[in-house]
């Protein structure tokens, strides 16, 4: 990474955390610290669940209890079962008392006249690049927390990815999507040594998936690539297929091979742009129009550095 990259980073955090207040020990002049404060933020008039909390901050649950624990202490939060008349006890829920409704009301409040502070000094024009930049960072921040990540086929989020790959084809292609006449793909073709699926996530959330089947002395095939519609643009997909080529090239593959649908007019331009050439059709897949291949570069371990 260079150097110039990691600098320009770090003097960008110095500032927001200057210019918010996040080095005050009392954030927004309520008595707490920021990660109280956003803490509290998170569970809202409506409470959460202490699992979707964690996930959302990107807590460790020992930090998380602590912070509850100091929240709860301070009369402003109880946190307890979802149903506490029998149900199941593991789902633990955050929930704003009387008094934490009151302070949740404050701190949005405060929130919303540190923003204007923000903006008050600017023109017009500078406000309108200051908010366009800062989605612009937003969604690239976001899209440097997606985890890429191996997953079995059985997991229940592979599943539930996999079940949105369906409705969401069934949804675009021209005439709807039957299962049944599109080639299967079992679980078994998408383990090693056959085949990977990896599974795209977002504060824990699944938002993605793709899969790989390996063929000894062919080409590997790409299959199942889906991203969710709430993450388009963040460059899910790419890095999934970036990624499903890394894995067919390390398991020997020279070559990808990948069938697609006309309808598909996003995937298709995606896979010309990252280097896939349409070749003759090597199936009989019902619902495919267009085939691509791309060759892979054969990966060389590197040369250990010099004594």
């Amino acid at each position: 990474m260079e150097p110039a990259l990691i600098a320009a980073v770090r003097r960008f955090n110095r500032t927001v955390t200057q210019r918010v207040g996040a080095l005050d020990d009392e954030y927004m002049a309520q008595g707490r610290p920021l990660g109280q404060a956003r803490l509290l933020r998170e569970i809202g008039p409506a409470g959460a669940e202490v699992a979707a909390l964690r996930a959302r901050l990107g807590l460790d649950s020992g930090h998380l209890s602590r912070l509850l624990r100091t929240l709860e202490n301070d009369g402003l939060v109880t946190v307890g079962p979802v149903d506490r008349t029998g149900g199941d006890g593991r789902v633990r829920v955050a929930t704003l008392t009387d008094a934490g409704q009151t302070q949740w009301a404050d701190l949005d409040q405060r929130s919303d006249e540190l923003a204007a502070s923000i903006l008050e000094p600017l023109t017009a024009t500078r406000r309108e690049r200051l908010v366009t930049a800062m989605a612009e960072v937003e969604r690239l921040l976001m899209g440097s927390m997606v985890v890429i990540e191996q997953c079995p086929p059985s997991d229940r989020r592979a599943r539930a990815c996999l079940r949105a790959y369906v409705r969401d084809i069934a949804r675009r292609f021209d005439g709807g999507f039957d299962p049944a006449l599109s080639k299967p793909l079992p679980d078994e073709a998408l383990v090693p040594p056959n085949g990977v699926l990896l599974l795209a996530t977002l504060n824990s959330e699944p938002i993605g998936c793709g899969a790989v089947k390996l063929h000894p002395g062919a080409p590997a095939e790409v299959k199942r690539v889906w991203v969710a519609d709430t993450v388009r643009g963040l460059g899910v997909g790419r890095r999934l297929l970036g990624e499903l080529e890394r894995h067919a090239a390390e398991s020997g593959a020279t070559a990808v091979r990948l069938d697609t649908n006309r309808d598909l007019t996003e995937a298709i331009a995606l896979y010309r742009a990252t280097g896939y050439r349409e070749i003759e059709a090597y199936n009989t897949e019902h619902y495919a129009h267009h085939w691509f291949e791309k060759q892979l570069s054969r990966l060389v371990s590197p040369s250990p550095p010099p004594r």
